[in-house]
């Protein structure tokens, strides 16, 4: 079986950083993926939004470096998680367990001057880099 998921978005949210028992950091975060396309003569867009979910050092990083509205590529795999409420509800949800978070520049569009949108990701190089 296949289970890969790459996805770019952009924060729905502030992510949010936790630790298990153990001492792992977990960081928790949403993102809206769009999708524009035409039907007939009109434009239209569609937005899916998607939880990530992003252990160990990846996730002390994104926890310090992402806000809302940042963007970001997500590679991972999707994931089913399934609990029982407190009144005994089933529930479940899909979720992207993350392996590999890019920080993506802002998409602003040019700057007054004419250039390219100047903003970068953080200098420092972490495990979110494949190389």
């Amino acid at each position: 079986m296949f289970n890969k998921v790459i996805l770019i978005g952009n924060l729905t949210k502030d992510p949010e950083v936790r630790y298990t028992p153990q001492g792992t950091s977990v960081c928790s975060f949403g993102i809206a993926v769009n999708r524009r396309y035409k039907q007939g003569d009109e434009q239209k867009e569609e937005v899916t939004f998607i939880n990530v979910v992003v252990f160990g050092k990846q996730a002390d990083t994104c926890g310090q470096y992402l806000n809302k509205g940042s963007s970001v590529l997500v590679e991972g795999r999707l994931q089913e998680r399934r609990w029982e409420t407190e009144d005994g509800q089933k529930r479940s949800r899909h979720e992207v367990v993350a392996q590999s978070v890019r920080f993506l520049p802002k998409r602003s569009g040019a700057t007054p001057s004419g250039g390219a949108d100047e903003s970068v990701p953080p200098d420092e190089t972490t495990d979110l880099e494949p190389f």
